[in-house]
């Protein structure tokens, strides 16, 4: 069972037809009928599908894992493969940001509307929010902690609670023990092989009798209860994302596949296509990671010994989509505090947003949390996230688009780098 172009096509309209329904019933967004509509046929549509991929997350990302670290083969090649896709993905996240930070600082989204910083919605974000709230507790965890909590105690509570960079690391160890355990592991190896076989068998199932359906609802919900009212008043700052995020998908992306992996830019995305609209959707590079896992292998032919580790790792450190809309963000509330961002201060942005890309991973909320790590760098005050939270729904779903085209940007280049290694090596024999 694999993703075609027909369900491709399906997920397309499924996402057009849920903004144009969202829109239209958002003005009457107060009215009961309204309410009941999206209550319980668009968010229960909409979350019933997204529940089910979230089920397959944790055994997909695990089995992956292991499959992926079994098939390097190589431990020293598997440390290799792992520090060039850091690599790739640190360096792509710095880009981003500095991408997002040059476009606001010519479009100036935050000039002459300082009064925003007095709505009720940035008093409401620090009491909610940032006296005891999570995002209070993730500011205070020191670097150290950051480091110690990617071994896991307990990998039960571990998958329990979704934490990805832990799951990452307990299957590493098992794939790595299942090597050197060679012919004695051969059973295992075809167990794990055949449970791959399995939960792929379900994403695909949910995919193809659910998708369309289920991001209909999810995108219905969210035009409904955001709307366009929030981004009338905000929206330079909402331009403002989504052309870094266009600029930054297009060239940065588009450069990396045409002149790198020596691919069609084109041919990438119309194959990459039913992963993307999934992941615009659902808003969670963690949901749609079983989706883009198959779609890159089956699709853009990347194998899964590199699929199955570097888009896992993506979906947990690589954010350059997030990244765009904290430069974007970080600029606009310094214009709003009548502030000129130096230029040492945007490096430091740049930097901590790079850095905290990592160490904030498993937490959730992660946007929002690694803004307001951004902002109190910078000495501005992390309350006035509290205004962009009215339209941030609709611009995590584009973000989260970008996010996860960037894990496969960056394992069809490893890919592609390894198999030209390969080549070269038995030209040489």
């Amino acid at each position: 069972m694999k993703v075609g172009n027909k369900l491709t096509i399906q997920i397309i309209i499924a996402l057009i037809l849920g903004i144009i329904v969202g829109s239209v019933l958002s003005p009457m967004a107060d009215q009961s009928w309204v309410q009941w509509v999206d209550q319980y046929i668009f968010n229960l549509v909409g979350q019933l599908f997204l529940n089910m991929i979230f089920m397959m997350v944790v055994p997909v990302v695990f089995i992956s894992i292991v499959l992926g670290v079994v098939n390097v083969g190589d431990p020293k090649m598997l440390g290799g493969i792992g520090l060039k896709t850091l690599a790739f993905y640190l360096a792509t996240t710095a880009i981003a940001i500095t991408i997002a930070m040059i476009v606001a600082n010519i479009l100036n989204p935050g000039e002459g509307q300082s009064q925003l910083l007095d709505s009720q919605e940035v008093s409401e974000y620090r009491e909610s929010e940032l006296e005891g709230g999570s995002t209070g507790e993730a500011l205070q965890q020191g670097f150290d902690q950051t480091v110690i909590n990617l071994i896991p105690t307990n990998i039960i509570e571990a998958m329990g609670t979704q934490n990805m960079l832990q799951i990452i690391a307990f299957a590493i160890f098992i794939g790595i023990a299942i090597i050197a355990g060679k012919e004695k592991s051969a059973r295992l190896t075809a167990l794990f092989e055949e449970a791959n076989d399995v939960v792929m068998w379900i994403v695909m199932a949910i995919m193809k009798y659910f998708a369309a359906i289920g991001a209909f609802g999810l995108v219905a919900t969210a035009f409904v209860q955001a709307g366009f009212g929030a981004i009338q008043q905000l929206g330079m700052y909402f331009i403002c994302v989504l052309l870094a995020l266009f600029i930054h998908l297009a060239l940065v992306y588009g450069s990396v596949v045409q002149f790198i992996a020596k691919k069609s830019f084109i041919w990438f995305i119309k194959n990459f296509a039913p992963a993307m609209g999934v992941a615009f959707s659902t808003s969670s590079s963690s949901a749609v990671l079983p989706i883009s896992l198959e779609t890159a292998q089956d699709n853009l032919k990347i194998r899964k010994s590199i699929s199955s580790f570097v888009q896992p790792l993506g979906a947990t450190i690589n954010m350059d989509g997030t990244a765009i809309m904290q430069g974007v963000a970080t600029v606009f509330i310094a214009q709003l505090s009548g502030i000129d961002l130096t230029l040492m201060q945007m490096v430091t942005v740049v930097i901590i947003a790079v850095v905290a890309s990592i160490g904030t991973a498993g937490v959730p909320g992660v946007g929002l949390v690694m803004l307001a790590m951004v902002l109190t760098a910078v000495g501005l005050d992390p309350a006035a996230i509290g205004i962009i939270i009215g339209i941030d729904r609709l611009l995590d779903m584009t973000r989260t688009m970008v996010n996860v085209t960037g894990d496969a940007t960056i394992a069809l280049v490893i890919n592609e780098q390894q198999t030209r290694r390969e080549e070269a090596s038995k030209a040489e024999a």
